[in-house]
């Protein structure tokens, strides 16, 4: 059996998905695209799965009268999709993400035009960056790592 870890920005929250996961979606409905302030919402289903939160407490918000949608209540990270017939994690909250590419696509009828040329544009390094905006060579992170940890933040950090 397979097992997953993944967790919010900051490392308030973790979780840990023991199974397998097939079922990885974009949804480009509106509520999605504000839930995540992004063009669309990349999500994974734990249906099926054993699935735990190994480190602190979402918070909730009702969004509709069927789904609850979890965050992190101190970094902001979008992480659940709660609804009557189960549960989606958002695919970057993953250590991983790159483990599950999208199968399908949902609420098309809210898709961003450009969306599908998004690949066409030009794309660059982040230290090509650097000479339009010098800070990112001396960027700390102050991110929780893409793996476990007995404890976060480090105390350098807190």
């Amino acid at each position: 059996m397979t097992t997953y870890t993944g967790g919010c920005q900051c490392g308030a929250i973790r979780f840990q998905v023991s199974g397998d996961i097939k079922d990885s979606s974009i949804c480009h409905c509106r509520m999605c695209q504000k839930a995540f302030g992004a063009y669309y919402a990349p999500l994974v289903s734990v249906r099926g799965t054993d699935f735990e939160w190994t480190r602190g407490e979402r918070k909730k918000f009702r969004s509709s009268n069927f789904v609850e949608r979890g965050f992190c209540g101190d970094c902001g990270t979008p992480l659940t999709y709660e609804a009557p017939d189960g549960m989606a994690i958002a695919a970057g909250a993953f250590d991983d993400p790159s483990a599950f590419p999208p199968v399908v696509q949902f609420g098309i009828e809210g898709k961003i035009g450009f969306v599908d040329h998004l690949h066409e544009l030009p794309g660059h390094r982040t230290e090509e960056d650097a000479q339009a905006a010098p800070f990112l060579l001396e960027l700390v992170s102050h991110q929780h790592p893409d793996h476990e940890t007995q404890a976060w933040p480090p105390k350098e950090l807190r």
